[in-house]
């Protein structure tokens, strides 16, 4: 637990550590440190041969991340950028080729607990869901002046949403009176324009309208595909990457990316030796 009282639970702990098959010499690279519950445990099996590198764009996120990597060892790198930019950032250290990456992807758990974030339907904020907080994009900027076409697009495409239609319209209706400004604002907006029947279904009613969101302000779903196909070039031969996700969409990108990089297009027919 951290002095301002959050606790950092990293998920998937020990599949991830399994997976990567941690070497103690070996090079690794944390592409989503956060508050370094993955990092830290990579650090403790590796030797002072050995080096992690870690990226993180959330100034948040750096110090408290940071700051738990320095009570496991020294032999660490932390890289403030997105990770969109492993390659060219650790060919400028002189890294070529490592033994494992690690992504965890989507919002951060203290992105999400922290309320005044704007992450959360949950807790009442300005409209945010920046993880990189000196970019310029904002969820309020897209609530409040995109279309209602793009609107539609972004909470269809990255959310899934059946009432993206009507809930882009009831967006734009209700920003012509006053400015979507708050979290609790949007949850308004969303609640207003589904049927009684959903409403009483399990689970938050705005859950996909955020999602959506945030994965468009911070362009997440491109920057992963991006990232993985160079990741996929960097690695040495039984190197190992582990993505950690929870959503279709970059699940989809994960399984299409490795799928094409691994198998082997051999005309049907030809008996293979």
């Amino acid at each position: 637990m951290n002095n301002d009282g959050y606790v950092h639970i990293p998920v998937l702990l020990n599949e991830v550590i399994n997976g990567l098959n941690i070497k103690e010499d070996g090079i690794y690279v944390d592409c989503t440190m956060g508050g370094a519950g993955h990092s830290s445990e990579i650090l403790k099996r590796l030797s002072s041969k050995g080096h992690l590198y870690t990226f993180e764009q959330d100034d948040y996120a750096l110090e408290r991340g940071t700051n738990r990597l320095k009570e496991v060892g020294d032999n660490f790198t932390v890289i403030n950028d997105n990770f969109v930019n492993i390659k060219s950032r650790l060919n400028e250290l002189g890294v070529y080729k490592v033994d494992g990456i690690l992504y965890d992807l989507g919002v951060s758990s203290f992105q999400f607990d922290i309320g005044d974030r704007g992450f959360s339907y949950n807790s009442e904020a300005r409209l945010d869901m920046r993880m990189n907080q000196n970019q310029d994009l904002t969820a309020y900027d897209i609530v409040n002046y995109y279309s209602k076409d793009e609107i539609k697009k972004i909470l269809y495409k990255y959310g899934e949403e059946k009432f993206a239609d009507r809930i882009a319209g009831n967006i734009v209706k209700m920003r012509d009176q006053k400015p979507i400004e708050t979290t609790f604002d949007l949850v308004d907006v969303v609640k207003g324009s589904l049927p009684q029947a959903i409403l009483r279904q399990k689970g938050h009613p705005a859950k996909q309208v955020f999602q959506a969101l945030r994965i468009a302000v911070n362009d997440e779903l491109n920057v992963f595909e991006h990232s993985l196909n160079d990741a996929l070039t960097m690695l040495n031969e039984k190197g190992r990457i582990a993505v950690i996700t929870f959503h279709s969409l970059e699940d989809k990108i994960c399984k299409y990316t490795f799928r094409e990089k691994v198998e082997v297009d051999i005309p049907r027919g030809i008996p293979i030796m």
